[in-house]
C-alpha cells in the first residue's frame, strides 16, 4: 500500500521521498518516467508509468487520462483510432508514446522549504504499485556524477553540415520552397553514467524561463534531456489555448561577456524574415480552420539561457470562441513546425530526409504534460518543441542542434549556429553549480 507522502505543512516534509529516489525507483524497476518544470514556475513535477512498453497514441488533448507525451520529429498522424479500455485512442501510423501518471509527485522549494506530494492513481495496477513502494523504501538514489567530458570528434560534420547548407540555399533562390530547418548531431562520452535528475536541475537553474524536462523510456535505453524554449500548445484550464513561434539566434552576451538587453538586441533581416515565416504558418494555420478571433503579440527578443531568440505569442480564448477541441486541432496541423522543419513543409520535410545523415529520433518532435490538475484548479496541457535537447545512452550523450535556413543564409554562420547551440548545453552540463 502506498505511504502517506502527501505533504502540506512543515512537520512532515522529511517524509516527501526525493525526486532523485522516485526516479531511480522506477529506474530500476523498468518504468518510464518524466521529470518536469514549466516556465517560468518554481514547482517540480514528476510521473512514473508502469507500462515497460509504452502505448504509441493519438496526441487527442480532449481524450486522453493525465500523462506525460513524447512525440518524435517524424510522426504521421494515426489512421483508423480505435479506443482502448482505458480510454486512450491510438492509429496505426501514430508514434507519439505516452507515459500515464500511474505514480504522480510534484515538488515545491521556496525560501529554501521543501514540500509537495506524491499520489498514486486510482487507476493503476495495485499490485504494481505494491511493488513499486517496497522497492521506494530499499532505493537508494544514484550518486553518479558527471566527472569529466570527452567529445567524440567526428572529422567529416562540419564540411558535411556546410555543404547541405549551399544545397538548401540554392534550392531556395531557384524557387523550390521558402525555408528549411537542417539539423546536426555532437556526440560526447561522460566518464561515468550521469545522474539525469542532477543534470534537470542544473538546467532548471540556468533555463528558468524554458520547459525543462528529463524523460526516461527504459524500453529504447534512453532518456532525454531538454530545456526548450518553444511552445507549440497548452490549454490551460479556463479553456485558454497559447501556441509561439520561434527562430531567429544569437547569443545572449556581448563579446566582452556583459550581458545584452533585450530590448536592444539587433535582428538581422535574414533573422526578421526567418522568425516571420514561422509566425505565417500559424496564422495560416488559423486560417485552416477559419479561426479569426486570435490576439497576436511579438516578435519580442526572449532570453533563453544564454541565447536570444526572437518570439511572437497567439492567445485564442475557446470558450468564447466556442473551440473546445482547438488545442488537438492546432496540435495536429502544427506538427511540425516551420521552425524544425520548414515551409512549405512536406517539400522541407523530404529535403531534410535527403540530406541529413542522421536519425532525428525525438528531436524536434514535441513533448508535455496532458491533463495534469497540478494546482486543483483543473486539468491542464503544456506541449513544447523539442529542441535543446540531449539524448542519453548509458554514458554516452547525442546532441542535437538546428539552424532556420533561407535563401540570405551563409553556410560557416548557420554552423557556427549549431555548434554555439550544443556549446551552451555542453557548458550547463560541465559546470559545478
Amino acid at each position: 500500500m502506498q505511504p502517506d507522502y502527501s505533504i502540506n505543512t512543515l512537520s512532515t516534509t522529511d517524509r516527501l521521498p526525493k525526486a532523485t529516489t522516485l526516479w531511480e525507483t522506477a529506474h530500476s524497476l523498468g518504468f518510464p518516467a518524466a521529470l518536469w518544470r514549466l516556465p517560468n514556475q518554481q514547482d517540480k513535477h514528476l510521473i512514473v508509468s508502469f507500462d515497460e512498453v509504452l502505448p504509441r497514441v493519438s496526441a487527442d488533448l480532449d481524450e486522453l487520462p493525465a500523462g506525460f507525451l513524447v512525440s518524435p520529429f517524424d510522426n504521421l498522424a494515426g489512421t483508423a483510432p480505435t479506443n482502448t479500455s482505458d480510454g486512450i485512442t491510438t492509429g496505426n501510423s501514430d508514434q507519439t508514446l505516452f507515459l500515464r501518471a500511474d505514480i504522480q509527485a510534484t515538488f515545491s522549494t521556496i525560501d529554501q522549504t521543501r514540500s509537495g506530494k506524491v499520489n498514486t492513481n486510482e487507476m493503476a495496477d495495485a499490485a504494481t504499485a505494491d511493488k513499486f513502494w517496497q522497492r521506494l523504501s530499499v532505493q537508494l538514489a544514484s550518486q553518479s556524477v558527471q566527472t569529466g567530458i570527452t567529445p567524440l570528434p567526428d572529422p567529416e560534420a562540419q564540411a558535411e553540415y556546410i555543404r547541405n547548407v549551399a544545397l538548401a540555399v540554392d534550392a531556395m533562390r531557384r524557387g523550390e520552397f521558402r525555408k528549411v530547418v537542417l539539423s546536426r548531431t555532437k556526440r560526447v562520452a561522460f566518464a561515468d553514467a550521469p545522474n539525469a535528475v542532477a543534470l534537470f536541475d542544473k538546467l532548471c537553474a540556468a533555463y528558468p524561463t524554458a520547459f525543462v524536462s528529463a524523460v526516461s523510456i527504459p524500453e529504447k535505453g534512453q532518456i532525454w534531456i531538454s530545456a526548450t524554449p518553444e511552445r507549440l500548445v497548452s490549454m490551460d484550464a479556463n479553456g485558454i489555448f497559447r501556441t509561439a513561434s520561434l527562430a531567429g539566434t544569437q547569443s545572449a552576451f556581448e563579446p566582452d561577456g556583459t550581458p545584452k538587453r533585450p530590448a536592444e538586441a539587433m535582428w538581422s533581416q535574414k533573422e526578421i524574415e526567418e522568425q516571420a515565416l514561422v509566425s505565417r504558418y500559424i496564422i495560416e494555420c488559423f486560417k485552416k480552420i477559419r479561426l479569426r478571433e486570435y490576439l497576436e503579440e511579438g516578435p519580442k527578443t526572449l532570453i533563453a539561457g544564454n541565447l536570444m531568440h526572437l518570439s511572437t505569442y497567439f492567445t485564442v480564448d475557446t470558450q468564447a470562441v466556442r473551440y473546445p477541441q482547438l488545442g488537438t486541432v492546432m496540435l495536429r496541423l502544427l506538427h511540425p513546425t516551420s521552425a524544425v522543419c520548414g515551409m512549405p513543409r512536406d517539400v522541407a520535410f523530404r529535403f531534410i530526409h535527403q540530406h541529413e545523415t542522421h536519425e532525428r529520433e525525438l528531436y524536434s518532435g514535441f513533448l508535455g504534460p496532458v491533463n495534469i490538475n497540478a494546482n486543483n484548479e483543473g486539468p491542464e496541457s503544456d506541449l513544447f518543441v523539442h529542441i535543446r535537447c540531449m539524448k542519453l545512452e548509458g554514458k554516452l550523450a547525442t546532441l542535437y542542434a538546428g539552424a532556420g535556413l533561407t535563401e540570405d543564409s551563409v553556410p560557416e554562420r548557420e554552423w557556427q549556429e549549431t555548434d554555439m547551440k550544443c556549446q551552451t548545453l555542453l557548458n550547463i552540463m560541465m559546470s559545478d553549480k
